[in-house]
């Protein structure tokens, strides 16, 4: 049996002693070990001792070795070590691809691309406005989780070969969530900041003239047409503006207008309220458990709107697109939320903002998002 003694640098067994009867503590590496008997539930166990170990600079958990109830602290580190060369690299790459998507908006003829591949580069304002919104939306994420103390990784972008070029962005929580103030701002800071880098985008892509449709491109077996449905705010933007969203034959919205969009599709998306979406992080932090049962209504909600969208707007692959994600939100709501060591509820400024969230996000949808018209 080892030391009953705890490490220097952790915290003292009499300020654990209340709920956790400690037998053994040594430091195993760069972790601590405490090996003994709890004396309260696993949640007010955590809820006690997580305070303690994180103002020694640690992320505690309790865990099982050999049968043996073990609290295993290890040092939190929030520094950006190197070069974060995988976020790095997939960045650059959904330029390239969203660039590459953005030559079909802007009209430009594989032909031309194949004499000259820099004629590419007409599409840097719809990847900036689409690359731009994402970034925004993710930093905003992790300004809040470097506030709080919350271990996270730099956004991850995900290029993909579409209309848009990218799936979107991502970052990574490492870090356990402390309380549900934590767990609410990170929620809410990217829907918001991201949404303030939409209307900007929107804003400037409204004010530029719209494009060009070369003739060859509006006739023949093969063409495509996209119509965007434009949602509340889009159109609130552009009455505010007094700038049009459609156009005569010949003409097409600014690409720019796109990226717009896609922030505010994105902004929708991200705010439905199941599982670790940015909805179900807001939800789950003003209602506490009570978002499980929030979520699990949101896939019956989505699948019906496919059903809407199939039946009476009669847009087969709009409704293909609620069905994917009501299958997404099933998933995400079996997964289950994010817990906050403390539980304790929030405030009523917070609940206010929650909610106005919500209301912006509501502006942000349209039942028939995209139609393809063949």
């Amino acid at each position: 049996m080892g030391s009953t003694d705890p490490p220097a640098d952790g915290p003292s067994l009499e300020r654990l002693s209340a709920v956790f009867r400690v037998y053994e503590a040594r430091r195993d590496g760069d972790r601590l070990v405490y090996y003994g008997e709890p004396l309260v539930s696993r949640e007010r166990l955590l809820e006690a001792a997580w305070p303690l170990f994180r103002e020694h600079g640690y992320e505690v958990q309790l865990t099982t070795e050999t049968g043996e109830y073990v609290l295993v602290a290890e040092p939190t580190d929030n520094s950006i070590d190197g070069i974060p060369w995988t976020n790095v690299v997939l960045f650059v790459l959904t330029v390239l691809s969203t660039l590459y998507a953005g030559r079909a908006w802007y009209h430009i003829d594989p032909a031309t691309l194949g004499q000259n591949p820099l004629a590419i580069l007409r599409a840097w304002p719809f990847t900036a406005a689409v690359v731009g919104v994402l970034l925004t939306h993710e930093l905003g994420h992790y300004v809040m989780t470097r506030y709080h103390g919350v271990d996270a990784t730099l956004p991850y972008f995900i290029p993909m070969p579409s209309l848009i070029g990218t799936m979107g962005a991502v970052i990574r929580m490492k870090g356990q969530m402390p309380d549900r103030e934590a767990l609410f701002d990170i929620g809410v800071a990217g829907p918001l900041a991201g949404l303030a880098a939409t209307i900007v985008v929107t804003a400037i892509g409204l004010s530029l003239p719209p494009e060009t449709v070369p003739p060859e491109m509006m006739t023949g077996p093969n063409v495509i047409q996209i119509e965007f449905g434009y949602p509340p705010l889009l159109q609130f933007i552009a009455a505010l503006l007094g700038e049009p969203t459609t156009y005569p034959a010949g003409q097409s919205v600014n690409p720019v207008v796109i990226g717009g969009w896609v922030g505010m599709f994105i902004t929708f998306l991200n705010l439905i309220p199941a599982g670790q979406l940015d909805g179900g992080h807001i939800v789950r932090a003003i209602v506490g458990e009570q978002q499980e049962r929030i979520a699990a209504l949101v896939p019956v909600a989505l699948f019906g709107l496919a059903a809407y969208v199939f039946y009476v707007e009669e847009v087969s692959n709009a409704s293909v697109l609620w069905v994917v994600w009501g299958l997404l939100a099933t998933y995400v709501a079996y997964v289950g939320p994010a817990n906050p060591i403390d539980d304790e509820g929030l405030d009523s400024k917070r609940k206010a903002v929650g909610i106005l969230t919500f209301v912006l996000g509501i502006l942000c949808f349209t039942p028939v998002p995209i139609e393809i018209i063949t």
